[in-house]
């Protein structure tokens, strides 16, 4: 379970980089979207959510959202998001939120167009009010962007998936730009492919230590700019932000003990 949180903390500290201005977002927007998203969520017999990047934060969920699962809203009124979090399975939770990661830099890095244009479906396992894990497929997309063009609001439609023989299966992302029709498979990185070297991997192992660039130079008897020049290719290789995530990811992925 530490793992399982440590992951998270990471994922809302990098939520945390998103710098917001109160003058960029405009939440009069917001009651124009609830009911139409309503009305879809009881056509469809979806699950509607829109989370706000800014206020780290769902700020609506469709009557319905529980109701897929067998929950009420008494259950969940009081601890949104986290209570639907928390019914995710753990090991796929630890693997959406590495994902979730990953997915957002790419979303940063696209255009405004390609922002509005890609959404992200995901499927994996929740547990239900009986106590059972159900297969469940998420779409998520961009709902609105700030002024300056940043993800701001973000739309979820959740339903129960067909898929109900695979209960046992892991996690499916895909990434699909319904514009264009093209869809790129996401998968957590497999073990093979951030194949660190030999150096990389006793530098991360140091690291994990708590030891400076300094003391690993010293240890290893290597110039500090050749264990930062190190340190930065194995953030590359990880795709981790600093440090402390390139520990926790090469950990995840079986790199390091």
């Amino acid at each position: 379970m530490e793992q399982n949180t440590s992951i998270q903390e990471i994922f809302f500290k990098y939520l945390s980089e998103f710098q917001f201005d109160e003058k960029d977002l405009d939440y009069s927007v917001l009651p124009h979207f609830i009911k139409p998203l309503q009305s879809m969520a009881e056509v469809s017999n979806s699950g509607v959510q829109v989370f706000d990047l800014n206020k780290k934060e769902s700020v609506f969920y469709s009557s319905n959202f529980g109701k897929l699962l067998g929950y009420t809203p008494s259950d969940y009124e009081h601890q949104n998001y986290q209570f639907f979090e928390s019914k995710i399975h753990p090991v796929e939770r630890e693997q959406l939120a590495v994902n979730g990661i990953s997915l957002l830099k790419m979303f940063n890095a696209f255009s405004i167009d390609e922002k509005l244009n890609h959404k992200v479906v995901d499927e994996y396992r929740m547990l239900n009010a009986a106590n059972k894990y159900v297969r469940i497929i998420e779409q998520y997309q961009v709902l609105e962007l700030d002024k300056k063009g940043q993800l701001w609001l973000m739309l979820s439609i959740v339903d129960i998936s067909p898929n109900q023989d695979d209960a046992n299966g892991s996690i499916r992302c895909q990434l699909l730009n319904f514009r264009t029709g093209n869809v790129i498979p996401v998968e957590i990185p497999r073990k093979a492919e951030l194949t660190l070297s030999k150096r990389e991997l006793e530098i991360l192992k140091l690291v994990k230590q708590g030891l400076l660039s300094k003391e690993i130079s010293d240890k290893l008897s290597i110039s500090v700019h050749t264990v930062n020049t190190h340190r930065q290719r194995v953030l590359e290789k990880l795709e981790a932000n600093n440090s402390f995530e390139a520990v926790m990811f090469a950990s995840k992925f079986g790199l390091i003990n």
